[in-house]
């Protein structure tokens, strides 16, 4: 198809991807976090904040280097994934994509609390669900409008706080600043914890590697000029901040920027302020939103995530799947995440602490893992400076949890975040690696055989038997026969005179179906252990009369040759049941192709075989019955 040839295409150059990169880092936290700095150290939080300037200009300059090797829309997703292999990397893709949604929730949360702190909690959430619509809608329709849509962001970010740098310049007043220590030393290394979000965001921009020109070279510069930036920008902006207005009055402001802008330009200029503080703010939401649906494109094209999500729209060169995904999401966690942005920032937090973490010692571990791979930009100390660093963050997350009251039970809430992840990619797995496949099916053999009539319930069985009126005699096939549920039903249907072909990828569950069927006298059932089941029926196999097979089309690694296999070895008009689980939970969503009968069909068709398609209605999943028979002839089958 045309539209999964389509690619994501490259038009963003450096001053466009610099100004991006300014606005999604910078827009996530100058708005809020100078006030919350001064609350828990006072002025003392300027040394807070001049030592995590310096701390995440190394960072950026780690990233820089990830970026150099590694130019492509999953961003650190990939760089842990050649650092680490797939599992830790799924993991830290999903904690990323987990993070950047909270992002979202808490700047639409905080945003519209500087706009208007009594609006009913209605209004509120329908005003952000628009705003999340357009977004969407703007990243949907091409790189080249988000790109204008997330400049003119920028530049409305800058400006709000230059506007309000000049004046704090000249209305500085050095005693504002006193007393400067009014709380213990520690309180300053607390504080660094929660302004960090400050400089949370050097992902968005890798994330948009594949649509840079020259990604290589410009990437890099982008995040380290970009960090530096934001860095004289902050302090500047901290510095005439808290210089300005007493420093109690300004940490205890749930509005620091509209209160400063009230004392600089009266009413009028609070008004103005007000909305381009909220523009900024939904800017960088913009930002967010832009960008993550290129996350899940990379999880989606390397089969760790939903598969459908890797499509690439054939007009605007979007994904358009992901950014469908991404406004569903979105769209949830505002609703639910609409509260409070303090407990949002705290399950943000720790959890973008570790992202970084693991990434930054993604560096090192290439150093050594990959030494010979090209590195167009160089981070200096690349082999202790991230360790170190790493260090610091960790040691942070650890004062935080044994020195602040419900660290612990924000901890849960973000790693029950994290666990929800696992079964998916367990479940990926299960869909898309063979010898994932056989791992997991030998792992769960008896627990299969424990639950076999809640898996594949009598009812089910009865219903399979029922299409086949004369099965005495016949030789047939159980393709897939997992435990031996339905190959024990087949064995007595075709009586002691017909045959069996029981096959499976699991020599487990081939060990466990040979007891079952010895133990009832079945010598006329053959089971077979074959390694290369998801590609293949084996080739032991040379005639049946009818093919069967329950739970394999979802892990089947080839369709066209397990189905050109079956053809050759059945009859003219030979009868063929494929049975399978969808709609896991009722929200899981299936593998592309069985996502309608009208693509199930035609796989069938264009493999020989005229069949009709069944969906059945279950407890946890629903069934499909694709019931049919060989012919040459394309004609439906009744």
């Amino acid at each position: 198809m045309v539209e999964e040839k389509a690619e994501l295409k490259s038009t963003l150059s450096f001053p466009v991807i610099l100004i991006i990169t300014v606005n999604s880092i910078m827009g996530t936290g100058i708005f809020f976090l100078p006030a919350m700095g001064a609350l828990i150290a006072g002025p003392a939080s300027l040394i807070s904040w001049g030592v995590l300037a310096i701390i995440s200009i190394y960072i950026a300059m780690c990233f820089g280097e990830l970026a150099s090797m590694f130019p492509t829309s999953g961003g650190i997703y990939e760089y842990c994934k050649q650092a680490y292999g797939n599992f830790t990397s799924f993991v830290i893709g999903w904690m990323t994509l987990i993070a950047g949604n909270i992002t979202i929730a808490m700047l639409i949360v905080g945003a519209i609390r500087y706009l208007n702190p009594a609006m009913p909690e209605v209004y509120k959430i329908g005003i952000s669900l628009l705003f999340v619509l357009v977004f969407n809608y703007m990243a949907f329709s091409g790189m080249q409008t988000s790109a204008v849509m997330l400049v003119a962001f920028g530049i409305i970010t800058m400006s709000s706080l230059v506007g309000l740098i000049i004046p704090g310049i000249i209305n500085f007043e050095p005693s504002n600043l006193e007393p400067f220590f009014p709380y213990s030393l520690p309180m300053i290394f607390i504080a660094i914890f929660f302004i960090a979000e400050t400089f949370f965001g050097w992902e968005t921009a890798t994330f948009l590697a594949e649509e840079t020109k020259n990604p290589r070279k410009v990437i890099p510069k982008a995040l380290v000029y970009g960090t530096i930036i934001i860095a004289i920008i902050s302090l500047l902006f901290v510095i005439t901040a808290i210089g300005t207005m007493p420093w109690q009055e300004f940490a205890n402001s749930k509005a620091p920027l509209a209160d400063l802008s009230l004392f600089h330009f009266g009413e009028k200029g609070k008004g103005i302020f007000t909305i381009m503080v909220y523009l900024s703010i939904i800017g960088s939401v913009a930002g967010w939103i832009v960008s993550a649906p290129r996350l899940i494109l990379a999880l989606a094209k390397d089969k760790l995530f939903i598969s459908q999500c890797a499509k690439i729209h054939p007009k605007n060169k979007t994904p358009h799947i992901a950014i469908l995904f991404q406004t569903i999401l979105t769209s949830l966690l505002v609703v639910i995440g609409s509260g409070s942005y303090e407990t949002l920032l705290e399950i943000l937090l720790p959890m973008v602490l570790v992202i970084y973490s693991l990434t930054l010692l993604s560096v090192v571990v290439l150093r050594f893992k990959m030494p010979n791979v090209e590195r167009p930009y160089k981070v200096i100390f690349g082999k202790t400076g991230p360790v170190i660093v790493i260090i610091m963050m960790l040691s942070l997350i650890a004062y935080w949890i044994s020195h602040v009251d419900g660290a612990v039970h924000i901890v849960k809430i973000g790693l029950s975040f994290i666990l929800f992840g696992i079964p998916l990619y367990f479940l990926l797995l299960f869909y898309y690696d063979p010898d994932a496949i056989v791992k997991i099916n030998n792992f769960f053999a008896y627990f299969n055989l424990m639950f076999e009539n809640l898996f594949l319930p009598k009812q089910i069985r009865r219903d399979i038997l029922s299409m086949f009126k004369d099965l005495e005699r016949k030789h047939v096939l159980d393709y897939g026969t997992g435990v031996g549920t339905l190959t024990l039903y087949l064995a007595k249907a075709v009586g002691p005179n017909g045959k069996v072909y029981a096959t499976d990828i699991s020599k487990k569950n081939i060990d466990i179906v040979s007891r079952r069927t010895k133990k009832r006298g079945y010598s006329h059932v053959h089971t077979i252990h074959d390694s290369h089941h998801t590609s293949r029926v084996h080739p032991d196999i040379k005639y049946v009369d009818m093919v069967f097979s329950v739970g394999t089309m979802s892990y089947i690694q080839n369709i066209k040759k397990i189905l050109s296999d079956m053809r050759d070895i059945l009859p003219d008009r030979g009868k063929v049941l494929f049975v399978e689980y969808v709609d896991f939970f009722k929200v899981i969503p299936n593998i592309e192709w069985l996502s309608s009968n009208e693509k199930i069909e035609k796989v069938f068709k264009d493999a020989g075989f005229s069949v009709r398609v069944i969906r059945k209605k279950g407890l946890f999943w629903n069934y499909i019955f694709v019931y049919g028979m060989k012919t040459d002839s394309d004609i439906p089958f009744i």
